[in-house]
């Protein structure tokens, strides 16, 4: 397993070890011991899997209070994945970092809790797998606007196709600091 550092610090890329052949491949998408051996000391306690088609967008989602840390992959198709910080007194607050998962590439994406989370399919199609340390919590899902100015997200998408909520997200400067996370060390 490879560790790949992103420009914002507790986001990550995990490349799992892929041992192939012929017939096919085997890589651990997660071990207890190999991650926290790396630092992440993670409990899941929910895995969601999403499928969705090219152009389409998801994002930027979070939770608070009950935040959410998600370990994400692709099982099948491509896509460009954003994590940004949104903790209310970070250092790196309001900074973005991004990667493709893919199929192809085995990668996941370690996305904090504190972050807000999106993705856009680059792929005819997607197969998407969130594994989650908090319970989805209706009352604190929340999200801010994709295309936020303020973030200056670098899309590969000019006019994704979006859900009404995602559409009318709030931007991030409009929403109230006690709906925002907080920055801890």
């Amino acid at each position: 397993m490879k560790i790949v550092k992103t420009e914002l610090p507790g986001c990550i890329v995990i490349e799992p070890a892929v041992h192939g052949d012929s017939r096919g491949f085997f890589y651990e998408s997660f071990n207890a011991q190999r991650f926290a051996e790396a630092g992440l000391h993670l409990n899941f306690v929910q895995t969601n899997v999403s499928r969705s088609a090219q152009g389409v967008l998801r994002g930027l989602h979070y939770q608070w209070p009950n935040p959410q840390g998600k370990l994400v992959s692709v099982l099948e198709g491509e896509v460009y994945d954003v994590a940004v910080d949104i903790r209310v007194g970070s250092p790196t607050y309001g900074r973005w970092a991004a990667a493709i998962l893919s199929a192809a590439n085995k990668r996941h994406f370690w996305v904090p809790e504190g972050f807000a989370h999106g993705f856009a399919v680059l792929s005819e199609s997607a197969t998407f797998v969130y594994q989650c340390t908090a319970l989805y919590d209706r009352a604190a899902d929340a999200g801010i606007r994709w295309n936020d100015a303020a973030l200056a997200v670098d899309w590969p998408i000019a006019a994704p196709s979006l859900s009404d909520k995602d559409q009318s997200a709030p931007f991030l400067a409009d929403v109230p600091r006690e709906k925002l996370p907080t920055f801890s060390q």
